[in-house]
């Protein structure tokens, strides 16, 4: 508890942490604020269903539990896991503004419809899921993933804390597989959200460095 403490101590009574913490938030913002809008140009401009090696092999499963309360006990304990490390934050959260920023913009340019409508008749009686469903996804907001890319590029960013590194790793590949079984996304989604994670963990080291340098800081006045 004392090391905890600490931690907090040392990173919130620092101007300079509070002003990049406020840059940070306000770029997350933005980045949500151009995923919804992008979501609703999705919604209104689709393209055609294609084919897909995977899809038009497997059967449509009922992913409910992973797509909705697994996605929040993710939140949560992403959210946990940055409250005990609160020097990741400003990374976290300027990384995945880029993120969300990044796939508004493929979201945009890439006009396909979804794969397939049967794992809608799934919820058709579970009007509160099919409500928020379509609250954050069109339905084609396909390419690439983000229930691949994001915990991803997560355990990018906590890489040298196993831990954490594996439960993020983990929750890539529990995503990736509900949403081929759930034929939410076509295989190109799942499997290109990987090289895109990785894409925008690089060009994040490089935009933020002096957040970066803060994972494997102890010391937060000499970095920031």
């Amino acid at each position: 508890m004392k090391k905890f403490i600490a931690k907090h101590a040392l990173f919130w009574t620092d101007r300079k942490v509070l002003s990049h913490m406020a840059i940070s938030v306000l770029l997350l913002l933005l980045s949500l604020c151009l995923i919804y809008f992008a979501r609703i140009y999705t919604a209104d401009y689709s393209g055609n269903v294609v084919p897909d090696l995977l899809l038009d092999h497997l059967p449509v499963v009922n992913v409910s539990y992973v797509f909705f309360q697994g996605a929040f006990l993710f939140i949560l304990l992403l959210a946990g896991i940055l409250l005990c490390e609160p020097m990741h934050i400003p990374f976290t959260l300027e990384s995945s503004a880029l993120f969300f920023t990044t796939r508004s913009f493929f979201m945009v340019i890439t006009h396909l419809s979804a794969p397939s409508t049967e794992y809608y008749n799934f919820i058709e009686h579970e009007h509160h899921i099919r409500q928020i469903l379509f609250t954050i996804s069109s339905g084609n907001d396909l390419f690439f993933s983000g229930h691949a890319g994001y915990p991803f590029l997560l355990a990018l960013i906590f890489w040298k804390m196993n831990f954490v590194r594996y439960f993020f790793l983990a929750s890539s590949f529990i995503g990736s597989v509900a949403v081929i079984l759930g034929h939410l996304h076509y295989s190109i989604d799942v499997f290109s959200a990987f090289f895109i994670a990785f894409g925008v963990f690089e060009i994040s080291k490089h935009i933020f460095t002096k957040e970066y340098a803060l994972l494997s800081s102890h010391d937060v006045a000499s970095q920031i």
